[in-house]
């Protein structure tokens, strides 16, 4: 009985649209009997309701969306698992849309959540995103915006991110307790708020911590430019330890290691502020600084829905950081 109408379920029973659909949502001002008779029809006949209909109807579905720069990476990787965990639960359904690190594809993914009237929108801005006004621009029924891990530098919005301030510390003061003196410091884009943090509390960390170690500074935007800083930087320079910004770069670094041969910790130490799953490729495991993206899911989720209930307020939430020990320095 293929294409069955609300209409057509209330003409098969005698009763009316709206009788229909209040007995199919188990309104309590219909009888059980005819809820009962509407739902087994209803089942019999492989109805389904049609979402887009009701979406411009309520303008809001119950679709949230995830927009990420790329799904390769193990951070993202665990705030969508994280995240659908919870969506589930509360009878929402998540669709994932990808950047590919392009502003013009993320405006694109924005419009088509807008068009798709998603009831709220979870995104990581890409590295060459510098103006949010698109993102701010509500119109007459707001769409919550939730911006995670790479934030804007506007502080009127909603943000919620790991304490980058605090892993950079706990990753200059761990250098310091292990006795580095020569590090070399990969970052990544500068352009981006978390890189600033990071950088800023490393350097201030190190500065107030132990004035006399050296550091010096490089930007990397991929894995292949981490790699190909540290295959420059080696020959000239002779580290006792490489601070990674994440995990991109940390893969970049420990493949130019590994192409050099240098043993670790012996030839030089790593560290690394990571989601957790890279540093535990290598021998000996990478010593990390924990940035959870299951935690911050989490609390992204939480936050949305509080939003979607009615909560106006802008704030910026942090998730603490985590030293785990590794063998690498």
């Amino acid at each position: 009985m293929p294409d069955i109408t609300l209409k057509k379920l209330a003409e098969m029973l005698n009763l009316s649209i709206s009788t229909v659909s209040r007995a199919l949502k188990d309104h309590p001002d219909i009888s059980k009997e005819t809820r009962q008779k509407v739902k087994e029809l209803a089942a019999v006949a492989e109805y389904e309701p049609n979402t887009y209909a009701i979406n411009l109807r309520t303008n809001q579905s119950k679709e949230l969306a995830v927009i990420i720069p790329t799904i390769a990476n193990d951070f993202y990787q665990s705030f969508i698992s994280s995240l659908e965990e919870e969506v589930r639960l509360y009878g929402y359904s998540l669709i994932m849309l990808q950047s590919g690190d392009d502003p013009l594809i993320e405006q694109q993914n924005l419009k088509r959540c807008r068009q798709g009237r998603v009831s709220g929108i979870f995104i990581s801005i890409t590295t060459k995103t510098t103006d949010i006004s698109s993102f701010l621009k509500q119109g007459d029924h707001p769409i919550p915006i939730i911006f995670f891990d790479k934030v804007p530098a506007f502080e009127n919005c909603i943000k919620i991110c790991v304490d980058d301030v605090m892993a950079a510390t706990i990753a200059a003061k761990t250098l310091m307790a292990k006795n580095k003196q020569n590090i070399l410091g990969v970052f990544g884009n500068e352009e981006l708020s978390i890189t600033k943090k990071r950088l800023s509390a490393f350097t201030e960390t190190l500065e107030a911590d132990n004035p006399g170690a050296r550091l010096t500074i490089h930007h990397a935007s991929s894995i292949n430019e981490s790699f190909s800083i540290v295959m420059k930087a080696l020959p000239h320079q002779q580290p006792d330890a490489i601070f990674c910004m994440s995990d991109e770069v940390l893969i970049g670094v420990m493949k130019a290691i590994q192409t050099l041969q240098l043993r670790i910790p012996g030839d030089v130490g790593v560290i690394a502020i990571s989601e957790g799953q890279v540093p535990t490729f290598y021998y000996p495991q990478i010593t990390f600084i924990e940035t959870s993206g299951f935690k911050l899911a989490k609390s992204a989720f939480v936050k949305m829905m509080a939003c979607i209930a009615g909560s106006t307020g802008m704030q910026e939430i942090k998730i603490n950081a985590v030293l785990v020990e590794g063998g690498s320095l």
